[in-house]
């Protein structure tokens, strides 16, 4: 028995049709016809000396031998497809694809764009909102910014870029029927649900204790995404502990405001991720370096602020 592999092509029909369990669905994702997908099929098991498929009328399933050979056809087409990726990665410094989260998107970065084009107009900037995880090495993405507590992958290049700390934030309208902690035990509370993976929790009820205030009734509009959350306190619907990495534009422009000078810090952080090696490729080495610089006026806004580290709080 030789070890010499089939065509590439006749292996490519192969994964296709044993994915979808179709040689027509097959066809059509290779943009061939039907019979000349057979052809390449027959001819690799013809190659082996053995059946890949149990042909049925209208259906196919895989006979013993295809389903050893399935996973490894799979497998191995994607390793190619991601190796392909990264060669063309290695000689493309004109494009970048960045993801991020949808509230650090909308709030903080895509109205910032424009100073990046201005900065770098021979690098096309992509930009991707999404919370879900990006296989950095199996996708065209090529930086991710992530908030979380890590730690990331070893095949990943990790930066840390920003700390983020809570403080009620509100409009001027709302703070001037708050005037003190005796009125904002009592304040309509907006909850974002974003942070609620953290564990210290940096919440409504850490924040109460850490000022002294009792217990109260927590319910209130409650948001999955801190945008949001950011828009009803705009909206005048109450108070939201705003994150003050999404909430310092709206701070800087007397939007909200932030009368109540004591915040939570989060163990979170804001991080650049990339492929390990690929970091100082010149059109992510200067996105790397353009958001260090305009995010780094952003723990200035913790001056005059008491920061109180959430595993301090009592009953935390």
């Amino acid at each position: 028995m030789t070890d010499r592999l089939p065509p590439l092509t006749a292996l490519r029909a192969f994964d296709a049709a044993a994915r979808h369990m179709s040689f027509q669905r097959a066809a059509a994702e290779l943009n061939v016809t039907p019979a000349a997908l057979s052809f390449q099929i027959k001819s690799l098991e013809e190659h082996l000396g053995a059946p890949l498929f149990i042909r049925r009328n209208r259906a196919v399933s895989l006979t013993e031998a295809g389903s050893a050979l399935a996973p490894g056809a799979r497998d191995g087409f994607e390793a190619l497809a991601s190796a392909w990726r990264a060669a063309r990665r290695v000689n493309d410094h004109a494009s970048l694809t960045v993801t991020a989260g949808p509230a650090f998107t909308a709030i903080w970065l895509a109205p910032r764009l424009y100073s990046f084009a201005q900065a770098h107009p021979e690098i096309e900037l992509r930009l991707s909102a999404g919370l879900g995880l990006v296989d950095l090495t199996r996708t065209e993405v090529d930086v991710a910014i992530r908030f979380g507590y890590g730690p990331d992958p070893n095949t990943l290049f990790a930066e840390t870029f920003l700390r983020d700390w809570v403080v009620p934030m509100m409009t001027p309208e709302v703070a001037a029927q708050i005037p003190d902690l005796v009125s904002m035990a009592q304040a309509n509370l907006i909850h974002q649900d974003d942070l609620r993976f953290l564990d210290p929790p940096t919440d409504w009820p850490a924040w109460f204790r850490a000022m002294g205030l009792p217990p109260r009734d927590w319910s209130g509009q409650r948001f999955s995404q801190a945008d949001h959350a950011m828009d009803a306190a705009l909206s005048g619907a109450g108070v939201v502990l705003g994150r003050v990495s999404l909430g310092a534009p709206l701070l800087d422009a007397g939007r909200l405001v932030a009368p109540f000078k004591t915040g939570l810090k989060t163990i979170a952080h804001y991080r650049i991720l990339c492929v390990a090696g690929t970091e100082e490729r010149p059109q992510i080495k200067a996105f790397r370096e353009w958001l260090k610089n305009l995010t780094s006026a952003i723990p200035e806004q913790a001056e005059g602020f008491t920061l109180i580290d959430p595993g301090d709080v009592p009953g935390a």
